[in-house]
């Protein structure tokens, strides 16, 4: 047995041992037969997640974090002077931003607060009146917050307006379920040691075959981080391209093996119960939520930081880590706050063991219970 810690950060996420010890494997070279069958099986489990027509879509997987595919589709499915919309009201969307700025891409930052979902009305002006955007990029759940975006709704309008819409679901996929199609979704991503409860490394874009097909004539802007490529070559040889993270996959295939024993729903509803334990438990103290209930992921809470000066983040996080608990700063500019998150192999008797720990650690610093604030959050 590895010892167990609880990960309440935005990911890596807790795994169970078999995942751990999955990747305890005889040395193989990732050429042989016997791997890329096992490759084959990744990549359909990955579609099969997200209900996707196997024939319409495909799953292609690289070596990095989250954040790789990012590059990859802004780099890989703009076509040649059109322009990327970025509906950016986090951290996240902003990465984005940045990603079109490192690359020279045209592109428009549709800057939105943080808070609060996107202006739907402000969103279609900006494609009614910019007939040259071809990709609209945004982040399904924005952890630095805990928001949530209606990903379905603004799918809808993309396609009105003839554009390609691809969703950062790194936080979302394999827990909140999706339907790639339904959701009106060209294009989602996510990695390994998030939703599937695996470990870090291993990343993969799900989207249309036909769209990627025709990428293959846009500019190429990458060598590596390029969507054409990387599929083709796994298309023709069921191998990527360059060396794969061969003992990480195959934690990844026991862990989508461990997703589809668990399923869909019943998957969903633990994480529910994780995040109603968590959120229950914060405000129980005096806690202020950042993002409203009706706009929360259900996977992320961030909770502001109380107003009192014996409040120590980095006191509190110690003393929850060396009792196997990890929490995680917040992720929003001039806002203190702190993130419990939902993911991974945690079920809500985990939370309340939390709570026992995180209240002696208030304790410990003498922050006053419940917690106070000197104004209205």
């Amino acid at each position: 047995m590895v010892k167990r810690n609880v990960l309440l950060n935005p990911g890596p996420a807790t795994t169970t041992d078999t995942v751990k010890m999955a990747q305890v494997v005889p040395d193989i070279c990732p050429r042989e037969k016997e791997f890329v069958e096992i490759m084959r099986e990744l990549e359909e489990g990955l579609v099969k997640i997200v209900h996707g027509d196997p024939f319409v879509y495909t799953a292609v997987l690289f070596c990095g974090s989250g954040t790789i595919n990012m590059d990859i589709c802004l780099n890989s499915l703009l076509p040649e002077n059109k322009k990327v919309l970025v509906i950016n009201n986090g951290a996240y969307s902003s990465r984005g931003v940045e990603i079109c700025e490192y690359y020279g891409l045209a592109h428009i930052n549709l800057k939105l607060p943080v808070d609060r979902q996107p202006d739907m009305e402000l969103l279609e002006r900006t494609l009614e009146e910019n007939p040259d955007i071809a990709l609209v990029y945004t982040t399904h759940h924005e952890t630095g917050t805990g928001l949530l975006n209606p990903i379905r709704e603004i799918g809808e309008l993309v396609h009105k307006y003839n554009a390609v819409f691809v969703v950062d679901t790194t936080s979302t996929y394999a827990m909140r379920p999706i339907n790639i199609a339904e959701d009106n979704v060209d294009f989602l991503m996510a990695s390994a040691q998030k939703g599937i409860m695996a470990m870090t490394g291993l990343s993969f874009i799900i989207g249309r075959r036909d769209i990627i097909e025709a990428s293959g004539s846009y500019p190429k802007r990458s060598y590596y981080c390029n969507l054409y490529m990387q599929y083709e070559y796994f298309r023709l040889h069921g191998e990527m391209h360059f060396t794969p993270p061969v003992q990480v996959i195959y934690a990844a295939r026991q862990a989508l093996r461990e997703y589809f024993e668990e399923g869909e729903q019943a998957k969903w509803a633990r994480h529910t119960r994780v995040f109603n334990a968590i959120r229950s438990g914060l405000t129980a103290m005096g806690f202020s939520i950042y993002i409203p209930e009706n706009m929360q992921s259900g996977l992320v809470a961030a909770a502001l930081y109380p107003d009192d000066d014996n409040w120590s983040f980095e006191r509190v996080h110690d003393y929850c880590y060396e009792r196997g608990f990890t929490i995680y700063p917040g992720k929003v500019e001039n806002k203190g706050m702190f993130r419990l998150c939902a993911l991974g192999s945690i079920d809500e008797e985990d939370i309340k063991e939390f709570f026992v720990v995180f209240r002696e650690a208030l304790d410990n610093c003498n922050v006053s219970l419940p917690v106070k604030y000197n104004a209205k959050p």
